[in-house]
């Protein structure tokens, strides 16, 4: 049974692929697109696991796909790190720091779901 209540991390994971695709379109206009292919990649599949995630059909299933997630949420915030760090890369303050409060999230979910 599906409910209207909020769910924080499908919220914030798709608010954070919305700006991702931002960000990406951004670095492919400035022809960086090894960097824009990967952060489109790792980015959008966060709220991908997640969604999957709620599907899950037990505890144990959930708790792969949302560690798959954390991943992902690892892997987005080394590319950031590379964009923030590299010269010539447009601004991507909001976006690490996104990151970051998903990461922290996710963490939170997966140590609470294997108590």
């Amino acid at each position: 049974m599906q409910t209207n209540k909020p769910n924080i991390i499908i919220d914030k994971t798709l608010e954070f692929a919305l700006l991702i695709i931002e960000f990406t379109e951004l670095l492919i206009l400035q022809k960086k697109f090894v960097i824009a292919h990967q952060l489109l990649k790792s980015g959008t599949s966060i709220g991908a696991n997640v969604r999957e995630a709620q599907n899950a059909e037990s505890k144990i299933d959930f708790n792969h796909k949302m560690k798959i997630a954390a991943k992902e949420a690892d892997e987005t915030e080394y590319w950031l790190h590379l964009c923030h760090n590299s010269k010539n890369y447009p601004n991507c303050d909001v976006l690490r720091l996104l990151i970051i409060d998903i990461n922290k999230i996710l963490s939170k979910i997966i140590a609470t779901s294997k108590s």
